[in-house]
């Protein structure tokens, strides 16, 4: 704040604002928070430009559950403010943080109406670290019911996709994702417990980074889905996801290193979901990804993962499980739940009277899928089938209709979350129109940077457009 005890301006507080601060809006979070720690524009109008950007195109979009504008506006003036701006990765960084972890003073829903608990009174985790580098909270993003599915709706509203409208920006972060592709926030918050965070970086043409279990502070929900539930980020940038993960993970951010050598990397197309299978632009960026990195000098082999039945019930249950251990946690009236949530909750309950859930299948598939990695380095993979599924009131239609489509089009993401292993998805090629065409890299434990810097170099060697047209904040058409 200023003596006035009014919020500052680029002028008074940081020293110069010798940059606008409208021009801030779209710049990497790396290049916004070099400005704030040079003192070439404050927080507080790094903040103020997203919040006018998020004013402008959110209604097209509906990203947010709620803007935090002047709570935003007051926590960066606390960064303009601070004597440690200067080292701060993050300062004055605008980040939206999903629905699903505590925010101190907001309300946590996970996706459901029926939960009507009051503000809470202090920040998860992951809130803590994002805080504690610089980073300013200017939303909470919309996720579906208990964060179950791969579309992000709910009564009275339908997230989008800015890449397409017609489409959804994917689930469960599905507002996350769409906050960063419509230029309201460089960086946001997610999380995956079946793909919430691959699936909508997939759908909206993002990066991001799936960590292994226990990189990052989980407590999401009752017990993080029996273990496969992690926290992340949403980035346009793969040295933003860096820089945001390395915070999550309480580290100091670095660029990820290089491995020193050629990397053995295994491909597979082959689908866990029987009778499902890419479409013919998903397979052509498999096969642009395999021919750069194999130009770039790594070894490049056809070898499927070794995903059971077994291994995909054992997903199955814990998903299942999840939505009545979550409603139990969060108190929630199953009869108040939608009624595809209520059917998944009803099946959870009976998953974990038969003591389905057991720990020895996830167990047995994490030392299966290290040994994978004995003799192989990273495996690429495709993410989706095809296109983001249509941004529609998928609360409205049936428990089967919302499984069967979430199963059709998302076939390689849960095995990993089962697992336990880092997963990344990063856009790779681009469709005729609509969002670009992603693929997916796994590792074994322990393989996060490894897949950031491949991620790195996959992005210097086939770049993408960091933000939809439309919402484009750098374009003078956006808005």
């Amino acid at each position: 704040m200023d003596a006035s005890g009014g919020v500052g301006t680029a002028q008074g507080d940081a020293g110069g604002g010798a940059r606008s601060a409208a021009s801030v809006v779209g710049l990497p979070a790396t290049e916004i928070a070099a400005l704030v720690r040079a003192g070439e524009v404050t927080a507080v109008d790094v903040v103020r430009a997203h919040l006018d950007h998020i004013e402008a195109v959110d209604a097209r979009v509906g990203a947010f559950r709620v803007v935090r504008r002047e709570a935003a506006l007051l926590e960066a003036a606390a960064v303009d403010a601070s004597l440690t701006r200067f080292a701060l990765p993050l300062a004055g960084v605008p980040v939206a943080i999903k629905d699903n972890v505590a925010v101190a003073g907001e309300t946590c829903t996970d996706g459901s109406p029926a939960r009507t608990a009051g503000p809470e009174s202090r920040d998860h985790p992951v809130v803590t670290r994002l805080r504690k580098a610089g980073a300013v909270v200017v939303g909470i993003t919309r996720a579906p019911e208990l964060c179950l599915y791969a579309a992000t709706d709910g009564p009275g509203t339908v997230s989008r996709n800015p890449w397409d409208t017609a489409l959804s920006p994917a689930g469960s972060s599905g507002g996350s994702a769409a906050a960063v592709a419509a230029g309201g926030v460089p960086i946001a918050h997610g999380n995956d417990g079946m793909g919430s965070l691959r699936l909508p970086a997939a759908a909206c043409g993002l990066v991001t980074l799936k960590p292994g279990t226990g990189v990052v502070p989980g407590g999401i929900g009752a017990d993080d889905w029996s273990g496969m539930a992690v926290n992340g980020a949403l980035a346009t940038t793969v040295a933003d996801l860096a820089v945001a993960h390395a915070v999550l993970a309480g580290e100091d951010p670095a660029p990820p290193a290089g491995p020193g050598r050629p990397l053995r990397i295994a491909v597979s197309t082959r689908s866990p979901v029987p009778g499902v299978g890419a479409d013919a632009a998903t397979r052509a960026a498999v096969d642009a990804v395999v021919a750069q990195l194999r130009a770039a000098g790594h070894t490049v082999v056809r070898r499927n993962p070794p995903i059971t039945p077994a291994a995909a019930a054992g997903a199955l249950v814990r998903w299942m499980a999840g939505a009545e251990d979550d409603a139990e946690f969060l108190g929630i009236d199953r009869a108040e739940l939608q009624p595809r949530s209520r059917t998944h909750a009803r099946i959870g309950r009976v998953v974990r009277r038969l003591g389905l859930v057991r720990p020895r299948t996830q167990e047995r598939f994490r030392e299966r899928m290290t040994r994978f990695f004995d003799d192989v380095d990273v495996l690429l993979t495709p993410v989706t089938t095809g296109p983001p599924l249509p941004a529609r009131p998928w609360h409205e239609r049936g428990f089967l209709a919302n499984i069967t489509a979430n199963a059709r089009w998302a076939p390689w993401t849960a095995a990993w979350n089962l697992a336990g292993i880092p997963a990344a998805v990063l856009p790779a090629a681009s469709r005729p129109a609509g969002p670009p065409v992603p693929v997916q890299l796994v590792g074994p434990p322990g393989s996060e940077a490894r897949l950031l810097w491949l991620s790195g170099e996959l992005e210097r060697q086939l770049p993408w457009r960091r933000y939809a047209p439309v919402f484009d904040p750098t374009s003078p058409a956006a808005g």
